[in-house]
């Protein structure tokens, strides 16, 4: 099992070129170059092209890079696309996808130009419409031309419709998160929480990232370089956990097991479908310790 880590995505302004330069040192995950909300209007060609330049450029190692575009009701969403057709990034991170005939758009856009198929699709789930579609949104990945391969939570903006305040503990939109994992799952899709918005509460970010951690989310979306390391490592396995897998999957894998569907180990009861969560883990710690972060 080979995965791909998404503990931490760093969102990075299109714009700013020394974030964008400071990206390729941080030991980050994911880089998402935005050339959405943090960019106005009149800056968006110049954003686009700085993007251009500096995916052309690379230096980016093994984060993940992936842009985020324009919404596919602007003006501005079929330049950013043939900018990512041409330079080709990890990913195309589409924001406010309500509805799956987005995502089926972007498509039809994509083999029009006869785009890399490597160049996976994100997909943003931050209004009360794609929390109501999101089962349908998930349900395009069935269609490997869509590409689709991640959902992001937009938790600012879900707040923001719904007139919910964002307490610690996030009771308010919990349900909009559950749901949402649960569209992912069922469909194969990594899935990653939204921002941390108080940068000076490194104690409510940590206990947010063990939140979504718990939760089933694969990582986080951040707005700032510190909060990298906290996100890190609530996503990543403990040595304990990872050792714990380990026994498992070797308990598992002895001949007079291989076809039983449950063992005891150390006196505890084990299903097989705990030795598949320690596969995962086991990969995912792989995955995390060759990256060396």
């Amino acid at each position: 099992m080979s995965l791909r880590p998404r503990r931490s995505a760093l969102y990075m302004p299109g714009t700013n070129a020394r974030a964008i330069e400071k990206a390729r040192t941080l030991p980050v995950d994911s880089v998402i170059l935005d050339l959405e909300d943090s960019i106005a209007p009149e800056a968006k060609e110049g954003a686009r092209e700085q993007v251009r330049a500096a995916i052309k450029s690379g230096g980016f190692g093994s984060r993940e890079l992936v842009v985020r575009i324009n919404g596919l009701d602007t003006e501005w969403w079929l330049a950013d696309v043939d900018m990512i057709h041409e330079v080709r990034p990890d990913a195309i991170l589409v924001p406010k996808v309500s509805q799956a005939v987005t995502l089926e758009n972007l498509a039809s856009r994509l083999m029009d130009l006869g785009t890399d198929h490597k160049i996976r699709v994100w997909a943003m789930v931050e209004t009360p419409f794609a929390i109501l579609n999101v089962r349908e949104i998930a349900a395009v990945a069935r269609d490997r031309e869509t590409r689709l391969s991640c959902l992001c939570i937009g938790t600012n903006d879900l707040a923001k419709e719904m007139r919910a305040r964002i307490v610690p503990g996030r009771a308010p939109v919990l349900p909009l998160l559950i749901t949402a994992i649960v569209a992912a799952r069922a469909y194969g899709l990594d899935i990653l929480d939204g921002p941390f918005n108080d940068l000076g509460d490194t104690e409510g970010l940590a206990n947010e990232c063990a939140q979504a951690r718990d939760l089933g989310f694969d990582g986080k979306t951040l707005i700032h370089p510190n909060q990298i390391a906290p996100c890190n490592a609530a996503f990543t396995p403990d040595p304990k956990e990872i050792a714990r897998a380990r026994a498992v999957i070797a308990a598992f894998d002895l001949p007079e097991n291989q076809n039983k569907g449950v063992i005891a180990l150390d006196g505890r009861m084990v299903e097989r479908l705990h030795a598949d969560i320690a596969r995962r883990t086991v990969a995912i710690a792989d995955a995390i310790a060759e990256r060396g972060a």
